[in-house]
């Protein structure tokens, strides 16, 4: 194992070696760049460079270019020739094209394998950012996921979460003595945004067989780490959707992932594109924890690189753990633009051979202001350096290979057909079934009791008029038995009528387990 990747030639005449150091790769990074300045071509070469030395990858792929990542460059291209100019420039004298192993994900399972999780898993704090709830409907959501904790009711997915916010609606007042006030029409406003989610095809995401993280943490037979591509094109369409489960699937790695302390190389790196979605609107609570996971995930050896349009997309404390940064060109057309150039350039530390905010201007296509961390953790000297080209073929594989990819994938079959075990919906919709059915017997029983019934009051009223009205104690006694006889009979149709509809009808949906 090298002790650092390959990233390309700095210095003056683009000769000096500009690496990465894998111990401080988990430090995590920045690739940012206004639009066409090279960001995709430098995410590229650091998947490629990360899955040589074993390390497994996830990207999503935005735009679709980095399906290339699965075959060898060819000398054929286009780009032939610059990519071997480029090479002998700054010293890159064992460059060569070579495919990399790659898995395709997709969460609406149509470019690659299916990609789930369960509504318990993601947990209301993502979801509730996910469906863009209120303070006060986040509040039910909180109640729905307590419940199903204590009721033993599985939230797998969506149709369980509605089902059980139904359940709710209908016991608001009865919950809001224990929990605070459950208003329908939250709970209502909840279940449109989840229609919401269905309709932009959201729906898919939920359920299981559920994404086991072992299988994005895998390396080939020569031990080339695995680059994990999740198709994020359709799914930039639903932004919201596309940052949360990347969200989620950092906060996945945190929660499960054990402490390895300070390894060698990471143990997986993780790459964020458009990272400004997920901080666009998002409310404190949410950027607080992506702040806890970026700083605490690095000691599971896991490294995270934002790539974004302008570093200022990301919180100022998130920005500072961002030890290896890779900053492309950015434009100055507005006062707001050179104020956060500026900003920019003060987070490096400076060269003596040039001004950062200069060279972070005038940096071509496939050229970047470079800062890696260098011994014991220190920024290194920011330097003007030439990418290096991919060994892979640059741009989109074809729907043909793509599906030959998948189908010679380790993981074809395993994701592709979706269970529905027994869960919140089923649960629910069998308590409600046996109520409704406790409650037909018990009318059955109540109509078969109306003639015995009419024949009591028919003989309460004879009785009634053969008393002597001049006997006092005699007429009391009959108007006793027959009060005592009328209470009896009522209490056996309120007690098992009365009781069961109520009981079972309103109250028996969570009744036993």
């Amino acid at each position: 194992m090298n002790n650092g990747i390959f990233i390309g030639g700095g210095g003056p005449d683009y000769a000096q070696r500009q690496e990465l150091t894998l111990k401080y790769a988990n430090r995590h990074g920045l690739v940012a760049g206004a639009t066409g300045t090279g960001k995709t071509v430098t995410l590229q070469i650091l998947a490629e460079n990360f899955s040589n030395e074993g390390v497994p990858v996830i990207l999503s792929d935005v735009k679709g270019d980095l399906s290339g990542l699965a075959k060898s460059g060819t000398p054929d291209h286009k780009l032939h020739k610059p990519f071997m100019d480029r090479a002998e420039k700054i010293g890159f004298s064992d460059y060569s094209y070579h495919a990399c192993p790659v898995t395709f994900w997709d969460l609406f399972g149509e470019q690659g394998h299916p990609v789930r999780t369960t509504v318990s898993d993601m947990g209301p704090l993502l979801l509730a950012r996910l469906l863009e709830l209120t303070e006060a409907q986040e509040g039910i959501l909180n109640i729905a996921f307590r419940l199903a904790d204590e009721e033993g009711l599985p939230l797998l997915d969506l149709k369980d979460l509605q089902s059980l916010l139904v359940w709710i609606g209908e016991n608001g007042k009865s919950l809001s003595l224990r929990y605070g006030n459950v208003s329908s029409q939250s709970v209502g406003a909840i279940q449109r945004r989840l229609l919401v989610l269905e309709n932009q095809g959201g729906a898919g995401l939920f359920g299981e067989p559920a994404l086991e993280l072992n299988d994005l943490m895998r390396t080939d037979s020569s031990g080339k780490g695995m680059i994990n591509i999740l198709a994020a094109d359709k799914l930039m369409a639903s932004p919201g959707l596309y940052a949360t489960f990347l969200l989620w699937l950092l906060s996945e790695l945190f929660e499960e992932l054990p402490e390895v302390g300070d390894p060698d190389k990471p143990k997986l790196v993780f790459f964020f594109d458009e990272a400004h979605l997920l901080f666009d609107d998002a409310p404190k609570a949410l950027v607080d924890k992506v702040e806890q996971v970026a700083r605490l995930i690095r000691s599971k050896g896991v490294g995270v690189y934002f790539i974004t349009q302008n570093p200022a997309d990301v919180p100022e404390d998130i920005l500072g753990q961002l030890g290896n940064r890779f900053q492309h060109a950015l434009r100055a057309f507005t006062a707001k633009d050179r104020k956060e150039l500026r900003m920019a350039a003060e987070t490096y530390r400076e060269n003596p051979r040039f001004e950062t905010e200069e060279a972070i201007r005038e940096v071509g296509v496939g050229e970047a202001v470079t800062s890696m961390l260098m011994k014991k953790g220190i920024p290194g000297i920011v330097e003007r350096t030439l990418i290096r080209p991919p060994s892979t073929q640059l741009g989109p594989i074809t729907k043909a290979e793509r599906a030959a990819h998948l189908k010679a994938s380790d993981m074809a079959g395993k994701y592709d057909e979706p269970l529905d075990r027994n869960s919140a919906f089923e649960i629910l919709k069998a308590r409600a079934d046996k109520a409704a059915t406790e409650a037909a017997k018990a009318e059955e029983k109540a109509d078969e009791m109306q003639p015995v019934l009419r024949e009591f009051n028919a003989a309460r009223r004879y009785s009634g008029t053969r008393v002597s009205r001049s006997t006092s104690k005699t007429t009391r006694r009959g108007a006793n038995f027959g009060e005592a006889m009328t209470k009896m009979v009522v209490k056996e149709l309120t007690g098992t009528t009365g009781r069961r509809i109520v009981r079972g009808v309103l109250g028996g949906l969570f009744k036993g387990r």
